[in-house]
């Protein structure tokens, strides 16, 4: 999904949030639960973008979409959000 926001791309560029991290330690347990962490930063070591599988929109990050967020052109976190409550079609 978190691709699909971003229009299909492999990597992006945001500013990371610095105060809290995911436990390396725990990113299989996670994962095998469903909760995936679906984006890293260039070297594997934090996880970025997560996705909770089985759900239309359960999409999060460690970054801060609202920083280059405009009114006319929304993050694409926002914007998934917004068609989402509205039961509009996701890209």
């Amino acid at each position: 999904l978190a691709s699909r926001l971003y229009g299909g791309v492999t990597a992006i560029d945001e500013r990371h949030r610095h105060r809290y991290e995911v436990n390396p330690e725990y990113v299989q347990q996670f994962n095998k639960s469903g909760f995936q962490f679906v984006g890293q930063d260039v070297d594997g070591e934090r996880m970025e973008i997560f996705e909770l599988s089985g759900n239309r929109y359960f999409v999060g990050c460690q970054y801060h979409p609202e920083f280059k967020s405009r009114p006319n052109k929304p993050s694409p976190f926002f914007l998934g959000l917004l068609l989402a409550a509205s039961k509009q079609p996701l890209p």
